[in-house]
């Protein structure tokens, strides 16, 4: 329980300092949530999506799961993206994976590990559809680091092939989808210039039309 009584501690530490130039910053930002962003990210702890790019409570609206999918099938996914893209009026969504991912490696591999084996399922389709180009990379780390890459491109894609975002973009709002890749070993992220902001940029069969 000793670790428990320490996560209260540094509760009280947090508020005091958010409160010592500000004393109504809580009861503000109680009032309404107003984030410009949406990130869907991986569960890793190391991973702190706010931290990274330095916003506050309320700027940033997130979802994570392991090795930041987003699966058509999954309710979840979708009710955060409904709500951040139609209520919230997000003008950005971040599909933001890392290198050094577990669920990147567990996919790469044929030991079983659990239930989360048919999540993972979802990253070895994506390897399958980009078998040839991952097997030409001999070294194996940086596979793995390509992989991450090409996870967070079709993660993307998927996004931009909802009926929510393409709702949006008939409505002419201003959504643009982005990937990118945080690096655990600098802390940089790295933009991997995938940027999606209309329905023509993407295959024409995924285009929804009224």
């Amino acid at each position: 329980m000793k670790e428990l009584s320490q996560l209260f501690k540094n509760n009280e530490k947090w508020i005091l300092n958010k409160t010592f130039s500000d004393p109504e910053y809580f009861s503000k930002k109680a009032e309404r949530q107003v984030p410009t962003y949406l990130w869907i990210g991986c569960s890793d702890s190391r991973v702190p999506a706010n931290e990274i790019v330095g916003l506050e409570p309320g700027e940033l609206f997130v979802h994570r799961n392991v090795a930041n999918l987003f699966l058509h099938a999954d309710l979840n996914s979708l009710s955060v993206l409904e709500y951040a893209v139609s209520v919230l009026g997000v003008q950005h969504v971040i599909v933001c994976g890392h290198y050094g991912c577990g669920g990147i490696k567990a996919a790469m591999e044929n030991t079983q590990v659990g239930i989360v084996d048919n999540w993972l399922r979802n990253i070895r389709d994506v390897y399958v559809t980009n078998k040839a180009d991952l097997d030409q990379i001999k070294d194996e780390k940086r596979r793995y680091q390509r992989l991450v890459e090409l996870n967070v491109i079709t993660q993307s894609k998927n996004i931009c092939h909802t009926t929510i975002v393409q709702r949006a973009w008939a409505k002419k709002q201003d959504l643009c989808i982005h990937g990118w890749v945080y690096n655990l070993e600098t802390g940089k992220l790295k933009d991997l210039d995938c940027t999606i902001n209309d329905p023509s940029k993407i295959d024409p069969i995924y285009q929804i039309r009224d």
